[in-house]
């Protein structure tokens, strides 16, 4: 009895966790957290005014991708609804969510930081679904 509910518990689990590893398949690449979007680790991500929406490629490379870390896409992931990828200068894969490439700011600590919100005039904002 005990070895069934075990096994049952484990083929719960075991489903669960298969959904995990196609989130970039078809799902959403980033989470909500309290109305914005974030990535890895709860970090919330950017946008950037300079980026035109729907181009296609990101306006923030060289020193600009060093202090706004961009939010790469895994090999295996793929576009889906809102989701897009850009492809970087450099060849690299970027999220971009309606269009807007996605970053994540260096001076952000932990997670729910947001102390790029407004940065340079204005031009980097929280990402929001």
């Amino acid at each position: 009895m005990i070895r069934s509910m075990m096994a049952a518990a484990a083929a719960v689990l075991l489903a669960a966790c298969s959904g995990m590893g196609t989130i970039y398949g078809g799902g959403s690449p980033a989470t909500v957290a309290d109305g914005t979007l974030t990535g890895a680790r709860g970090m919330t991500l950017y946008t950037f005014a300079r980026d035109p929406a729907d181009a296609g490629r990101s306006a923030c490379n060289g020193q600009c991708a060093t202090n706004w870390p961009p939010f790469y896409v895994a090999d295996d992931a793929r576009a889906s609804g809102d989701w897009s990828v850009v492809t970087r200068d450099d060849g690299r894969r970027q999220w971009a969510y309606k269009g807007k490439p996605l970053y994540y700011f260096v001076r952000d600590q932990k997670a729910g930081d947001r102390t790029g919100d407004g940065f340079l005039d204005g031009a980097w904002r929280v990402a929001r679904p």
